[in-house]
């Protein structure tokens, strides 16, 4: 929250300044402190082709459970094997010029005598929001008792070939993420992964430029097998050509804008315009689990849909034996349309699909790209096949094993469970919107996200990679000079951004500065944020206020974006703020004195006595402000203390009686949407201490997302993503207002408990803190709140009771 605790930013000041002489020191570290030997290499002259697959082998020596260690990271992505067994993808993403080394424990994987490396890498070299257009490499050593046994580079210890069998010249999954996979396969294609004798049709490797290396730093992910609850149903499609053909904006739009192959360059008709044709005929309802009917047979034009429970992200996996060639697709979303897969009906900006021609022979099948969904769909358009085995292979940041929540309300208890799902598959490197369509480390959800990292696990280590990519950069290509991306690591050739967006990166620099966080990095963070400021000044009018800002103003997936020109106040709001947070960070007396203008000149312009106007326009040289008002807008109000309850109590009154999930009234005030609304309602409910109005509203809004996919969702429809980052919030207010933990001061070192009259029996539950916890579990009985607490050593405890109940500490 923007709170003014000046106390603690006095502390965080002064470390700020402690550190500010080691902040250099502590930029990217050097190659050789990152590997022994290796350096990048890749098929000679073909680093900037696109969609270019290679595989690379390995073979060394070793003893089964001597200590092994994998070294590896690459551009743009990689997988490994060691002797056939999956050990991981990646790497952790970093900004333009550098690379993050990820390190593997091999031991108990290494077999004695032979053993195999084997690395395939997707070279993508196009402009996306997930990977960055930069030339291929691979870049990877083994290291066995300390030693080196194998490594890229000039001595060739890897052999490399093209992986053919992944078509090139296919179609971009999405605007935001590179490429679609579709394969043509005979047997044995991945028997190079298991023998070193299997013979490649070999590429000349060359030495790549030197690359800036930098530390994982995060967790590696979570890898587990997930199968499907239950086999949902089967059928048969048929072919019939619709009228006219979805075509996205991925496919019609390639450019040096958008980079990626044409469709007159397509090696196959794109998948997206099969997929339309290939129409639901018959279907049958099985719901069986699908251990009592593998394997399944499947004929031309017959279909199966897995249900898998929940909404993951992840690899799709599935043994398919082939009687005869085949084409068949893996197809699947995060929820059904009219009871079956209908991605372009949902939505139809992205790719949904894998293709795979397929000769007689059988075939451990795995996606090289991770992928959510709830609900999948195998079709084979031709041949005669059985499934068996089927899977996703999970991509999520690693469960804290401390994290507890358990109420005597089930559907907060869903809410909460779905809210950890979130945030562990949109934190495996940075923070995402979303798993699936974008995989973006977009700014403003990230503010969100931070806070859930530090307490599902206790630290703030992907926030730390979040904020140093973008810190790193000398400037941002494409963008305005001091204008930072929207999201990142990504390639903004079209100069799109979000200058709303820009200002939630200083809110959350000083956020993250009060969770405890790097003083040398927030001190790295300073000069991007003055040229941040200093860009914003330019479009400061004669109030003070932010005028006619340039490009996406965005403000919320509602009609909140129609109101953004010339002046939008929620814009400002949030200005005012940013100003604020960087003067705390920075002991910058001028921003706070600026600070305090934009929020005097928006409570004289905006607030019209009943609610706050949206926007103002400029007409004949003056501003005059209009009548557009928006839900949205009230709540950025509140949430960035232009308003309080005690400064403008009528209107807090119809915000807390009138509006909510139910509302019915004021139809002239457009209504909010999650993204982010409606979070801000419950964050102003929570810090006003509403909490039974609280408990009761996020039900409402957040318990049927939960229900259909154990996620939650970037909109209040089903529409677009069904699992975005920023929604795990809501276990922030649980936390806090349901089991009662309701601060920890983490520079201060004290834990503030509050207890409320709340609408429930009982509640327990644990936050990480670093590698401790806080536990708190009570129940109510009558007009008496028994509790048990344990805090980490060196916490002290602040006890509110807020309730009218008596409370009594007891031991378990």
């Amino acid at each position: 929250m923007v709170r003014n605790i000046l106390k603690s930013s006095v502390v965080a000041i002064a470390i700020i300044m402690l550190f500010a002489g080691k902040a250099q020191a502590q930029a990217a570290k050097s190659t050789t402190a990152m590997v022994q030997k290796a350096v990048p290499v890749w098929a000679a002259g073909r680093e900037k082709e696109m969609n270019l697959n290679l595989g690379f082998r390995g073979v060394f020596q070793a003893q089964h459970g001597q200590a092994t260690r994998l070294k590896i990271t690459a551009s743009s992505l990689y997988r490994v094997f060691i002797n056939g067994t999956f050990v991981g993808s990646g790497p952790a993403r970093a900004a333009h010029g550098y690379f993050r080394v990820d390190e593997y424990e091999l031991g108990k994987l290494v077999k004695t005598g032979e053993n195999i490396v084997a690395v395939e890498v997707a070279g993508y070299n196009v402009n996306s929001y997930y990977t960055l257009d930069q030339p291929s490499f691979l870049l990877a050593e083994v290291e066995v008792d300390g030693k080196i046994a194998l490594a890229t580079g000039p001595k060739r210890d890897f052999e490399a070939f093209c992986l053919t069998e992944r078509l090139q010249k296919v179609e971009r999954y999405s605007f935001q993420r590179p490429f679609t996979e579709y394969y043509r396969m005979k047997e044995g294609y991945d028997r190079w992964r298991t023998s070193a004798g299997t013979p490649l049709a070999g590429v000349k490797l060359s030495v790549q430029p030197k690359v800036n290396l930098l530390s994982r730093n995060v967790l590696l992910p979570e890898f587990n097998l997930i199968r499907p609850v239950a086999l949902y149903a089967g059928g048969t499609v048929k072919t019939v050509h619709p009228d006219n053909y979805h075509k996205d904006r991925a496919l019609t739009q390639i450019s040096p804008a958008l980079k990626g192959y044409t469709e007159a360059e397509l090696e196959i008709r794109p998948l997206s315009l099969r997929i339309q044709e290939l129409v639901t005929d018959t279907r049958e309802i099985i719901n069986k689990p699908p251990a009592a009917v593998q394997p399944l047979s499947l004929k031309t034009n017959g279909f199966y849909i897995y249900d898998f429970g929940k909404d993951y992200s992840g690899f799709i996996g599935a043994t398919i034996t082939c009687k005869s060639p085949a084409k068949l697709y893996f197809y699947f979303d995060e929820l059904l349309t009219d009871g079956d897969v209908k991605t372009k009906q949902r939505q139809g900006d992205v790719n949904n699909k894998v293709g795979y021609e397929l000769a007689p022979g059988v075939y451990n099948l795995e996606t090289f790209e991770t992928y959510t969904f709830k609900y999948l769909k195998i079709i084979l358009d031709e041949g005669d096949c059985q499934i068996d085995k089927v899977y996703l292979r999970e991509f999520a940041y690693p469960e804290n094993k401390k994290v507890a929540f358990h109420s005597s309300n089930f559907k907060l208890n869903s809410i909460f469970d779905a809210a950890q799902q979130t945030f562990r598959q949109n934190a495996v490197d940075v923070f995402t919107d979303c798993p699936g369509r974008e995989r973006a480390g977009w700014l403003c959800d990230s503010y969100f996200t931070a806070i859930m990292e530090k307490e599902f696990t206790g630290k703030s280590t992907v926030e730390y990679n979040f904020l140093e990519n973008y810190a790193l950069p000398e400037n941002f290509k494409h963008l305005p000079e001091g204008m930072v991306p929207m999201c990142y690591p990504a390639d903004h050739y079209d100069g799109n951004f979000i200058p709303n967006w820009a200002l939630w990166l200083i809110v959350q620099v000083d956020d993250y500065a009060r969770r405890g966080g790097n003083p040398a990095l927030i001190s790295r963070l300073k000069p991007r944020i003055e040229k941040l400021l200093q860009y914003f000044s330019k479009f400061e009018n004669e109030d003070g206020l932010l005028e006619k800002l340039e490009r996406w103003i965005f403000v919320e997936w509602s009609k909140a974006n129609d109101f953004v020109h010339d002046v939008n106040y929620p814009t400002n709001m949030l200005y005012a703020a940013a100003l604020q947070a960087a003067a705390r960070l920075y002991n910058n007396a001028g921003w706070e004195r600026k600070a305090e203008n934009v929020r005097q000149a928006i409570l004289r312009q905006s607030f019209n006595g009943d609610f706050f106007v949206d926007n103002a326009v400029r007409e004949d040289g003056k501003l005059k402000v209009t009548e557009n008002t928006t839900e949205t807008c009230q709540y950025y109000a509140f949430f960035f203390n232009i308003a309080t309850p005690e400064s403008h109590p009528a209107l807090w009154k119809k915000l807390t009686t009138e509006f909510g999930p139910n509302r019915h009234t004021y139809p002239s005030v457009f209504g909010a949407n999650a993204f982010i609304g409606n979070y801000l309602r419950m964050a102003i409910l929570s810090r006003y201490g509403l909490q039974n109005q609280l408990i009761l509203e996020i039900q409402d809004y957040f318990y049927f997302m939960a229900d259909r996919t154990g996620t939650l969702w970037e909109n209040m429809h089903h529409y677009a993503s069904c699992n975005h980052g920023f929604a795990s919030y809501i276990g922030h207010l649980l936390y806090r207002d349901v089991l009662g933990i309701s601060h920890i001061d983490y520079l201060g070192k004290e834990i503030t408990i509050r207890f409320t009259d709340l609408v429930l029996d009982s509640c327990s539950g644990a936050i990480p803190v670093d590698d401790d916890a806080v536990a708190l579990k009570w129940t109510r009985s009558s007009n008496r709140i028994d509790y048990s607490l344990k805090v980490p050593q060196g916490y002290k405890v602040k006890i509110e009771n807020r309730s009218t109940a008596e409370i009594r500490e007891v031991t378990n």
